[in-house]
């Protein structure tokens, strides 16, 4: 079985006060607080109220979240590739969850503008169970892959500081709709010991994929809250490819790359098309993921990802009724994009957010004395033939005994990507790839 490994995602929101501390505070619990920052501190503190294992979530609900996250992603896209000229990736199912637990606690302008621009149609009440019901569908295992072949982990956290006073709904909320344990630090003291945690709960998250998401001096002493979020994703290919595949060309806007190339002789994805693009699923161990290629015909790339809508995404990246099983040859690619989602959210219509003066994160702790100092997003990804054998050497023995005339889609050339949970159509990862040999 071939092996596609370690693909991630990580959203972090800081949120720094800009007056005292107030209200009822936390237990004081500086004196368990962690020192040595290699694990997260061991005084978690919960809400009374078991998260709910069985929402009450309409498909009309279901549906309309998984349109609006779509949207969303499709925006983040629109405002990413101006940052970055080269290839990258983002996870917008993270970033979401971890803008909706902050949602959660926004009120007034503040939440009428994260609505607008995260696309939150459903009303507040309809909202956190709809994401509490998706988060449950994506950890769901599938059945008859084990953890070798695939892993699909979601994990969400709290950190405050201690003496800083939460209302009791808020925790309420997100421990029932997101799973969220709070966690108790000293960032006014020790910020540097308290990053080193945050760190520490990342890296174990990820399986150590994003040893350090905050760098020195990113959390200081007015830090009072950090929300995290963390996806780490390992699948298996349901169709293995060969070996031995050689290397091949790749068109890169640059000019010609040689690159090693994943090839197959028998059908290892199913392939479609559509006016100026084609495109290509192959799945994952499981059958509850897999990769959509949409390969944008040569020469058209930067007109095509430019015009990119929601709605021509949804219709792209559904298999036609004309859709057969074929070949996929494809280049192997390893990147990681680091993202400060500040500006992007703000060119997305999300400002008060940002600014001390109009914040309103009332709903949070009866004040609004909390505003959103830095959103930081990590994502690595790392797509390869690793894995035994078997699978490919059985296809090779079996093109001995029949020629079998597949279809077939030479990815040669720029593409975007996707990594889709099939039963709730939410999209884990997503990004570009224009030089399979850069490693960013």
């Amino acid at each position: 079985m071939i092996r596609v490994s370690s693909l991630l995602a990580l959203a972090v929101l800081t949120l720094s006060a800009c007056g005292d501390d107030h209200g009822l505070p936390l237990a004081d619990a500086s004196a368990q607080l962690a020192t040595d920052g290699a694990v997260p501190p061991a005084n978690e503190l919960l809400s009374d109220k078991s998260r709910a294992l069985t929402p009450a979530v309409s498909s009309d609900d279901a549906t309309q979240l998984a349109a609006d996250n779509l949207a969303f992603g499709v925006d983040l896209y629109a405002q990413l590739r101006t940052q970055n000229p080269g290839n990258f990736i983002f996870s917008q199912t993270s970033i979401s969850l971890a803008l909706a637990m902050l949602y959660a606690g926004a009120a007034n302008d503040t939440a009428a503008q994260m609505a607008a621009a995260l696309h939150f149609a459903l009303p507040p009440e309809r909202l956190h169970p709809a994401f509490d019901a998706l988060d449950l569908a994506l950890m769901a295992k599938p059945s008859g892959a084990d953890a070798s072949a695939f892993q699909l982990n979601i994990a969400n956290s709290i950190w405050v500081q201690a003496g800083f006073s939460f209302l009791p709904s808020y925790l309420d909320l997100l421990a029932e709709n997101y799973g969220a344990g709070l966690f108790v630090e000293n960032f006014a003291g020790a910020p540097e010991t308290a990053r080193a945690d945050i760190n520490g709960w990342v890296s174990t998250q990820t399986q150590q994929m994003i040893p350090q998401l905050f760098d020195p001096g990113s959390i200081d002493t007015l830090t009072r809250l950090v929300l995290a979020n963390a996806v780490y994703f390992h699948g298996a290919w349901l169709y293995g490819f060969n070996p031995s595949s050689p290397n091949g060309t790749f068109h890169a806007p640059t000019g010609d790359v040689g690159v090693p190339m994943m090839s197959n002789s028998e059908g290892n994805a199913t392939l479609w098309s559509g006016a100026g693009w084609n495109a290509a699923a192959l799945a994952y161990a499981g059958g509850t993921t897999s990769m959509i290629l949409l390969v944008p015909d040569a020469g058209t790339f930067g007109a095509f990802e430019q015009g990119l809508t929601a709605g021509g995404l949804t219709t792209m990246l559904t298999s036609t009724s004309a859709a057969m099983m074929g070949i996929v040859t494809m280049p192997r690619f390893k990147f990681s994009t680091p993202s400060l989602l500040n500006s992007v959210l703000a060119a997305l219509g999300m400002t008060d957010a940002f600014a001390p003066s109009l914040a309103d994160f009332s709903a949070m702790d009866g004040s609004r004395d909390l505003s959103v100092a830095t959103v930081i997003h990590k994502a690595v990804i790392d797509v390869d033939k690793k894995g035994t054998t078997a699978a490919a050497a059985t296809g090779v023995v079996g093109t001995t005994l029949a020629i079998v005339e597949w279809p077939t889609l030479v990815v040669d050339r720029p593409f975007l990507f996707f990594i889709r949970h099939n039963p709730t159509g939410a999209i884990l990862f997503q990004g570009r790839v224009l030089d399979p040999s850069q490693a960013q």
